[in-house]
């Protein structure tokens, strides 16, 4: 039987609880049948809340899982030829993580909660079982999957042979819409990163990170207060990330 409106409580609880979510093409795709969304929340398990600087998992450790955000945010990164941290991503609340473990049974990248953060884990292999027996949903899967690992690569070619200015001005404007998507204001929201860690990803000096902030604000195109940033001016710096021509300072 389809799912309808007498349908019990839970099932309007898992749609309420993952409705912003990166996974509810997969976990709620249009026409699956009640039971089959129940099989789906069986399998999902909702991990007891991370503590900041606490690991979800780390490099080399065996892949059995991948992981959707549901609060708070988390950093990957790797360990760099000179022995340093390299954050490669962040994951803010709906977006997924592990996958890039799929391919060779191992996380290549460690995983730590940037805040109090809870994740929904989902067991690997029961996801490919019920895909086997749920029509339609392998064919979702892939393409969540698809989507998660495309953005991550599209965020990283933009950064490519940027300025400095151009690089941060990229990652706010990417933060924004990635937090718009999920209902929240894309103009004003908390960094749930440190500067320390948005230096590291940008590939940017700390102190330059100061200069790019301050320069930021004495532009227009944004405001700072502690961790919370409101995009004063999003099209001034959507034209500055356009303008490979402009002649800025390199810096960093």
């Amino acid at each position: 039987m389809k799912a309808s409106s007498t349908q019990p409580l839970r099932l309007r609880e898992i749609k309420a609880v993952c409705e912003t979510c990166s996974l509810n093409e997969l976990c709620l795709p249009v026409g699956l049948e009640r039971e089959d969304v129940e099989a789906l929340d069986r399998i999902v398990e909702r991990r007891r809340p991370l503590e900041k600087g606490h690991r979800l998992y780390r490099a080399g450790s065996s892949f059995g899982a991948v992981y959707a955000v549901r609060t708070g945010a988390l950093k990957s990164s790797v360990l760099a030829e000179d022995g340093e941290e390299q954050v490669t991503a962040f994951h803010l609340p709906g977006e997924m993580l592990g996958l890039d473990a799929i391919s060779f049974g191992t996380h290549p990248s460690t995983a730590v909660a940037l805040e109090t953060s809870s994740v929904c884990e989902i067991p690997f292999g029961e996801l490919e079982g019920l895909a086997e027996q749920v029509p339609g949903l392998q064919r979702q899967l892939l393409r969540v999957m698809s989507k998660e690992i495309f953005q991550e690569q599209e965020m990283l070619q933009a950064l490519a042979r940027r300025t400095a200015e151009q690089r941060l001005a990229i990652l706010l404007l990417s933060l924004g819409d990635r937090f718009g998507r999920r209902g929240l204001s894309p103009t004003r929201f908390l960094l749930p990163m440190s500067r320390q860690d948005l230096s590291n990803y940008l590939g940017l000096a700390p102190e330059t990170m100061s200069r790019l902030f301050k320069r930021f604000q004495e532009s227009g195109w944004i405001t700072v207060s502690r961790r919370e940033v409101s995009l004063k001016d999003p099209d001034g710096l959507q034209t500055l990330t356009n303008n490979r021509e402009q002649p800025l300072r390199r810096d960093g």
